[in-house]
């Protein structure tokens, strides 16, 4: 069982035995939503299933209340976080992994073209329903394609419908309530990891409120990949995250970023870095700067 990093060897092997397993493509670009069903339509690992950030990855609207004016779509249920990238509610996201035939007997291989930016959200959130078996594969489908792995541009054939059953969380997910209640004590430690720009509030192009929640420490989700694409060491993680941590327990680490994606790259370096299970607040700068009356701050933290 593969529960963080998948070599592309391994996955190579997996492929050849006989072992339940699904794939699943993330790619995706924030700007061009409609990029990530194309470049997978393009080009995707034979058999690999596309996971749509927006559309299956993500409720159609956040948790109400979080902007005074939100109302839940009856279809979708009620949401786990608001946000720009609200968490689906767990009952709405087994009932997408059954529609596309994963079921809990299968090892999950997620990967996307984006640093393990987008394909690190699926990640967690199988983990968030108890499903453990599901790793990133490193490098991307960049490192599959260097290493000679086939991909192709048919379609799919649809798979049966299983019938996933959610089981208790592995991952930890806190809400806008948690990390208000929290707010400067040390059992919280906030991980913002936004570009530095956008957690010192110079640029915002993305949400309508530049800047960051008071006290949180910047990491950009990019600082996890080395120069050849794949997660860094992990003991060259443990030592950035200890001197950016400074003495702090690692275990009250919160991670965030701007709608609880980008975020998670941070989570699972922390993991692979032995630093154990940390916390997800999903909802993000896009929850917390549309929740009236919450602070905020511009610059670097002292």
């Amino acid at each position: 069982m593969y529960t963080t990093l998948i070599s592309v060897e391994q996955l190579r092997q997996l492929r050849e035995g006989d072992s339940p397993l699904m794939v699943f493509d993330c790619s995706f670009d924030l700007m061009k939503p409609e990029a990530g069903a194309q470049l997978y339509a393009a080009a995707h690992i034979p058999g690999a299933q596309y996971a749509n950030l927006d559309t299956d990855l993500s409720a159609k609207h956040g948790l109400p209340g979080a902007r005074g004016d939100v109302v839940v779509a009856q279809d979708d249920g009620v949401p786990a976080s608001g946000g720009r990238h609200p968490l689906p509610s767990r009952e709405k996201f087994a009932a997408w992994l059954s529609s596309v035939g994963f079921s809990n007997t299968m090892q999950a291989v997620v990967y996307d073209r984006n640093g393990a930016n987008y394909c690190g959200r699926l990640w967690w959130m199988l983990k968030w329903m108890g499903h453990d078996a599901v790793a990133v594969l490193d490098g991307g489908l960049q490192a599959w394609q260097a290493a000679g792995g086939e991909v192709t541009d048919r379609e799919e054939p649809a798979r049966f419908q299983s019938n996933f059953v959610q089981g208790e969380p592995i991952a930890r997910l806190v809400t806008t309530d948690t990390v208000v209640r929290r707010l400067g004590q040390p059992d919280q430690n906030l991980i913002d990891a936004r570009a530095g720009a956008r957690y010192r509030g110079e640029v915002e192009p993305l949400d309508p409120i530049a800047g960051h929640i008071p006290g949180a420490l910047n990491r950009p989700f990019a600082d996890n990949i080395g120069p050849d694409g794949k997660f860094k060491p992990a003991a060259q993680l443990r030592a950035e995250f200890e001197a950016l941590l400074a003495g702090r327990d690692a275990a009250t680490v919160v991670h965030q970023c701007g709608s609880g994606v980008s975020a998670v790259p941070n989570l699972l370096a922390m993991q692979i870095a032995g630093f154990g299970t940390t916390a997800l607040y999903a909802g993000s700068w896009s929850e917390w700067s549309n929740t009236p009356g919450l602070p905020t701050r511009q610059g670097a933290e002292p």
